[in-house]
C-alpha cells in the first residue's frame, strides 16, 4: 500500500505572495490562506474557528498564483504536506508544515457596481482622448465617433 499525503483546503489569502526564483531559475510564491469553520458549541452558541496555513508553489503555478493571489481572493488549494525541520543556533530541534499546491482554483473577483460605472466611464473619456477632428471619419465630429 502505498502512504497517501493529500490535502484539500479552501480560504482567503491573508496576505500578497511573497514571489521569488531559485539559484536555477525556478520560480517559487508563498502566501498564507485562513480557513473558517463554524460549530455549535455544548452550549449551543455557535462558535467560529480560524486555521492559518503556510502555502507554497513552485514552478508554472508559482507564475499563476503571483499574477492571481492578492490579499482577500478566496481560492481553493490541491496539495500535499511537507515538513520542514532544523536545529536551530541554540541546538533546539524546530519543524513547520507547509501546503505544497499541485493544483489552486480561484474564486471570481466581483468589483462593486459603483466601481464597474467608473471603469466603463475612464474607458469612454480614453476614447475620447484618443479620438480627434483629424481621425474621425468624415462628416462625423469626435463626440459622435464616441457615441456609436
Amino acid at each position: 500500500m502505498n502512504p497517501l499525503n493529500s490535502i484539500l483546503l479552501e480560504g482567503n489569502v491573508v496576505r500578497d505572495v511573497q514571489a521569488k526564483k531559485t539559484a536555477k531559475g525556478t520560480s517559487v510564491c508563498k502566501f498564507a490562506i485562513a480557513s473558517n469553520r463554524t460549530y455549535k458549541s455544548e452550549t449551543g452558541s455557535f462558535e467560529k474557528e480560524v486555521s492559518f496555513f503556510d502555502v507554497e508553489a513552485w514552478g508554472k503555478l508559482s507564475d499563476i498564483c503571483a499574477e492571481n493571489c492578492s490579499k482577500g481572493r478566496g481560492i481553493r488549494v490541491v496539495g500535499r504536506l511537507k515538513q520542514d525541520r532544523w536545529t536551530d543556533k541554540d541546538g533546539k530541534k524546530n519543524s513547520h508544515i507547509n501546503v505544497i499546491a499541485e493544483h489552486i482554483e480561484f474564486r471570481p473577483v466581483f468589483q462593486a457596481p459603483e466601481d464597474a460605472v467608473k471603469a466603463v466611464e475612464k474607458e469612454v473619456a480614453e476614447q475620447k482622448a484618443a479620438i480627434t477632428e483629424e481621425n474621425a471619419p468624415d462628416n462625423i465630429t469626435a463626440e459622435e465617433a464616441v457615441s456609436f
